[in-house]
């Protein structure tokens, strides 16, 4: 792999950052401040490691202004040092660069109209009256189904399928196993005996959306299951037939949104979280890890349900009192009765 060089000033302009050293510094790479060694550029977001910038042997540190008085070597000063950090990581990323054409393998439906720019790859299927556009990156064993449209400079990682009719926006990541545009869980009971209902809706997703490894997404029944822009997915996700999720929201690993929600825009999700069906979630609503909602949430903030972690003897005992609480507020009531009375 070619040793990739850039100048500390040259970074600096880059990220609007304010430089404090030398602008002719070469930087060869990207590292923690603890594995970070000479050439390399690191950064400080979480106050937690701070403790780790005196020693470090990085050659320069992106960092914010507040924590720039204890850094002793050469440092970019930016108000927002994760976001700087996350611009540069993409100028060190090892990541083969795709090229145009149609791998031998793939077979192509000659329906379906693939772009001159666009990259497929090995086994690659795609289906009848399908459309992608320029720069889409599309991985090896990957289904791309009927009527699908994807958008341009899309990157579709190797084994991922897209289920027929789905709309994909222009700059999305998805990510090895995801499956969008999975049928719905829809059935009607008939004296114990389930019957499969048709699931007539499609997955569209925004523009600058990512879906992690192995999340599914399934399409409407009837409405279409609506991703909006710039939504971030984490792995191992389940989004049911119909729900809606706001625009720049994310949700971390083994998230479950059942049928017909409708999540708000600037959600953040906590791992494990789960959400039941045929609500409404406002905007700029935070769900702390695991936390379980049964009703609508109508304004934002910070919203948890559980208990965290203790001894199995004394969450034994917890438990049992929780069993107790109705009781308890009964007599409680009864005792306030008597002594307004």
């Amino acid at each position: 792999m070619t040793e990739r060089a850039y100048r500390l000033g040259e970074i600096a302009e880059a990220l609007g950052a304010e430089l404090r050293g030398d602008s002719e510094l070469r930087i060869t790479g990207l590292a923690t401040l603890q594995a970070a060694g000479p050439g390399q550029i690191s950064f400080l977001a979480n106050p937690s490691y701070a403790k780790y910038l005196a020693q470090t042997r990085a050659s320069a540190v992106i960092l914010s202004p507040a924590a720039a008085k204890d850094c002793r070597t050469d440092m970019l000063v930016l108000d927002n040092p994760y976001l700087g950090y996350a611009r540069l990581s993409h100028w060190f990323d090892p990541a083969p660069v795709a090229e145009p054409g149609i791998h031998p393998t793939a077979v192509i439906d000659p329906t379906a109209s693939v772009a001159d720019t666009a990259c497929i790859g090995p086994h690659v299927v795609v289906a009848a009256q399908a459309r992608i556009e320029d720069n889409v990156v599309i991985g090896a064993g990957s289904v791309i189904g009927a009527r699908c449209r994807i958008g341009r400079d899309t990157r579709i990682h190797p084994r991922v399928t897209l289920a027929h009719d789905v709309v994909v926006g222009q700059r999305c990541h998805l990510l090895s196993g995801a499956v969008i545009g999975s049928d719905g869980f829809g059935f009607a009971n008939e004296r114990g005996v389930w019957h499969r209902i048709a699931q007539l809706g499609r997955v569209v997703l925004g523009d600058d959306v990512e879906v992690g490894a192995n999340t599914t997404i399934d399409r409407g029944a009837l409405d279409d299951t609506v991703i909006g822009n710039g939504v971030k997915l984490d792995n191992l996700i389940q989004i049911a037939h119909n729900v809606h999720i706001g625009d720049h929201s994310a949700m971390a690993a083994k998230v479950g949104i059942a049928g017909s929600t409708r999540i708000g825009r600037h959600c953040v999700f906590g791992g494990a979280s789960g959400v039941a069906g045929h609500l409404d979630i406002a905007d700029h609503v935070h769900l702390t890890g695991m936390t379980l909602v049964t009703g609508d949430i109508r304004e934002p903030g910070v919203y948890s349900s559980g208990t965290g972690t203790d001894t199995n003897r004394q969450w034994r005992k917890n438990a049992v009192r929780f069993r107790q609480l109705d009781a308890l507020a009964r007599r409680l009531k009864e005792l306030e009765k008597k002594l307004e009375g």
